[in-house]
């Protein structure tokens, strides 16, 4: 087969991320194209955690799917939670002392999945143990189900190297990554070579888990291989294994980032977690060049004023959040449009509102990005859709921040966050640092001068340079003023800048138009859904209908002419709009900036990523006249 749907799953804490990492780094080795989500429960440990990969022999892969071929449980919860997304004549990897464990015994599932799930159990007449489950997947869905004795191989390996036994449950990722080795036919070579990657410079955890594959392979000796993936026909020479954190934390770098501020919130979080990894920012020849001061502060209002402060002192800086963090931001990010500060908002969107879904994905912030905060003012309002995109397009942000002086907001979410997959190394000479006109002020500085547009920007602490910065309407030194000439011609030149990036911007940093240029249908959508909407698209036109995908880049100041020009003459009818909200605000903001009314529409609001599978039925629903608006909600 050319690509193979994977599922584990376990107790939050319990190593599922790590076994994440291994197996992406050891089928990445070999040659394979990979893409994994991480789903948790917002707590430290023992809530329900999976992770859905797909691994390809022909592509890097673009988005996920349900069905999945291999299915490895750490618990019986994971058995119970995805049974249902298990294809048939799949894998099921299990521990066999669950085996008589009931839906009703697991204290960590929430009664309303339990019940969901037991409703489902009795549609089929299935018994509420895993071993009742177990039996109807390998009877009615030919399933081959592999038990293993987990508590047998962890007892052999602690004797082996006496570990003690409250330690020896780290090792069940180790279980998790060796049986899906195993049933991939992956050697015990490439697989020590994942575990030497992961477990750098401890070489007794290797040894430890190179053991535990000798000792799972001679458990499944029968089943080495069972699942066939094609030998890969990719053409990979230098990539990454990254998540959205990681590339965004490496764009900033590249972009001369100096200071980041943040307040710990998932899922923006780990992107500071990596920048504080480094101390120093090599150049070429491992000379120093720089470092970045990352500084967490004791909330968000901190954190945007902080990193406004830098800012002023001329270093390229930024703060990282999530909704509920934005909102406390917003006063600082009124201050920066008043002052025309240029400072960037790296902002990852997860499931509200209040504290929503604290590790659930969304897009449902997209009009708190654009509108929030009083009086008017130029922001800028970016989306990546991909993790190469969030790349180029972090260094775009500060650019833009810069030229233009004012505050950006790079909109994120959390599928794009926590998503691991490969990307080409980006190209780091086609990266373009604009810091803008910048002067040395001086006696008579006007820091806000009105001569122009774009104000002469001068850093704090300049000799024989006075300047004054204030929250209220201020002339051209930074004086308050309440004359109404003043403010108005301040007001207007702020505003204003908005139609200066507009016309400066290229079109494909503003939209991306994917595939014909009259399609029959055209889907419109912003962010993390680009991936699995290419791949509908191209399913699509396999079948022989003409589909294509405008990648909306620019979300403000809305790009309305570049917008009217590439979709004239396509009618209202053959557009729809996808989106991760309930209200699919992507149409609401082309209508009041266009006029064009979109009213077909696929929608998500659980929390939980698009696949291809539901997409596709989604669109199929739509497009053949069944319905205007569809509702996803496929994943645990």
């Amino acid at each position: 087969m050319k690509e193979v749907g994977v599922l584990l799953g376990g107790p939050q804490g319990s190593g599922i991320e790590t076994s994440m990492w291994i197996l992406g780094r050891i089928l990445v080795s070999k040659g394979f194209g990979v893409i994994a989500d991480r789903e948790y429960f917002s707590n430290i440990t023992g809530r329900h955690s999976y992770i859905l990969m797909l691994v390809s022999s022909v592509k890097l892969p673009r988005s996920l799917r349900y069905p999945v071929e291999i299915l490895a449980s750490m618990d019986a919860e994971t058995v119970f939670t995805h049974f249902t997304e298990l294809s048939e004549g799949g894998i099921l990897i299990y521990d066999v002392n669950i085996s008589s464990k009931r839906i009703e015994e697991i204290p960590s599932m929430e009664d309303a999945t339990r019940e969901r799930i037991a409703r489902v159990l009795a549609e089929k007449g299935v018994k509420t143990s895993v071993e009742s489950v177990v039996e109807y997947l390998e009877r009615d869905r030919r399933v081959l189900p592999l038990g293993l004795d987990f508590s047998s191989l962890l007892k052999a390996l602690s004797e082996q190297y006496r570990i003690d036994s409250r330690a020896v449950s780290k090792f069940l990722s180790g279980v998790i990554v060796s049986s899906v080795a195993v049933v991939l036919g992956l050697g015990e070579d490439i697989v020590a070579a994942g575990f030497r990657q992961q477990f750098r410079e401890r070489e007794e955890l290797v040894e430890q888990n190179i053991m535990l594959y000798r000792l799972v392979r001679s458990a499944l000796s029968k089943h080495y291989g069972v699942v066939r993936l094609e030998e890969p026909r990719l053409v990979m020479e230098k990539v990454m294994v990254v998540t959205g954190n990681d590339v965004v934390a490496i764009g900033k770098i590249v972009a001369g980032v100096r200071y980041q501020s943040y307040y710990p919130i998932t899922p923006a979080a780990d992107e500071s977690f990596l920048l504080e990894k480094y101390d120093n920012i090599l150049g070429e020849n491992g000379e120093v060049i720089g470092s970045v001061v990352v500084m967490q502060t004791e909330d968000e209002i901190a954190a945007v004023n902080s990193a406004i402060g830098a800012a002023l002192t001329g270093v390229r800086s930024s703060t990282t959040t999530s909704g509920p963090g934005f909102d406390l931001m917003i006063e600082g990010l009124t201050w920066a449009g008043m002052n025309e500060v240029p400072i960037v908002i790296t902002y990852y969107q997860r499931g509200g509102p209040s504290t929503g879904q604290p590790t659930r994905g969304s897009q449902s912030d997209l009009f708190n990005a654009i509108f929030a905060g009083h009086g008017e003012f130029a922001r800028v309002v970016l989306s990546s859709g991909d993790h190469l995109d969030a790349f180029y397009d972090t260094i775009e942000a500060f650019n833009i921040a810069e030229k233009y002086q004012v505050p950006v907001i790079h909109l994120l979410d959390k599928f794009l966050a926590n998503t691991v997959t490969v990307i080409t190394i980006p190209d780091v000479e086609r990266v373009r640092i604009e810091r803008g006109v910048l002067t040395r002020g001086g006696p008579g500085y006007k820091r806000f001068s009105l001569e122009s547009l774009i104000s002469p920007r001068a850093f704090i602490g300049g000799k024989d340079t006075v300047m004054w910065y204030t929250g209220d309407e201020h002339d051209e030194y930074g004086h308050i003023v309440e004359d109404p000439e003043v403010r108005a011609r301040m007001y207007s030149k702020r505003i204003e800048k908005l139609s200066l990036i507009l016309r400066d911007l290229p079109m494909d940093r503003k939209l991306r138009l994917h595939g014909p240029s009259s399609p029959d249908y055209l889907i419109i959508g912003w962010g993390s859904v680009k991936g699995v909407v290419l791949d509908a698209v191209e399913y699509f036109s396999e079948k022989g209908l003409k589909m294509s995908y405008l990648d909306l880049k620019l979300l403000w100041p809305f790009p309305s002419e570049d917008f009217l020009k590439i979709t004239n003459g396509i009618p209202d009818s053959n557009i729809l709009a996808v989106e991760h909200s309930y209200g699919v605000n992507i149409a609401e903001l082309v209508a009041m900036n266009t006029g064009r009314r979109i009213v077909k529409r696929v929608s998500k609001y659980t929390g939980r990523p698009i696949t291809l599978d539901e997409l596709i039925h989604g669109l199929e629903e739509i497009v053949s006249g069944k319905k205007e608006r569809v509702v996803l909600s496929r994943g645990a």
